[in-house]
């Protein structure tokens, strides 16, 4: 079973966005801010990061930049998905992001299914050896 990190500090949308990935057959850990998502990261050792920018604590893009530099960490693929416009991502890409989703192209209060479908694409484009099958 993939093993999905989910940072996020809106409730609303870490509780929504929880549950359509458990249903979908993920396991799902997550966090409400940048330290958090460090500690759990380390913990869970995820096999995807889906990452805020947004957060309390400590900044999304410090987070990347923290898991990147930590040899247990380095590897974890992290998306970011932010409600930032997509003109960052390059810059996140170079800081070790593999993908990027705009939460308003996803449409979230309309339900999962977009974000579902990311993650599926997303999963399937990354080496076998960074992560584990779902179930």
């Amino acid at each position: 079973m993939t093993k999905i990190l989910l940072v996020e500090d809106s409730k609303f949308v870490r509780l929504a966005t929880e549950r359509a990935l458990a249903r979908a057959g993920y396991e799902v850990s997550s966090a409400g801010d940048g330290e958090e998502a460090l500690r759990v990261a380390r913990e869970k050792l995820p096999d995807l990061i889906l990452l805020d920018m947004l957060l309390p604590k400590l900044s999304g893009p410090d987070v990347l930049l923290a898991l990147k530099k930590d040899t247990a960490t380095k590897a974890i693929p992290v998306v970011v998905m932010t409600g930032m416009s997509q003109k960052n991502a390059a810059r996140l890409q170079e800081d070790g992001a593999v993908g990027f989703l705009e939460k308003s192209s996803l449409h979230l209060e309309e339900g999962a299914e977009k974000l579902l479908i990311a993650i599926r694409d997303i999963l399937k484009k990354l080496p076998t050896q960074t992560r584990t099958p779902t179930a």
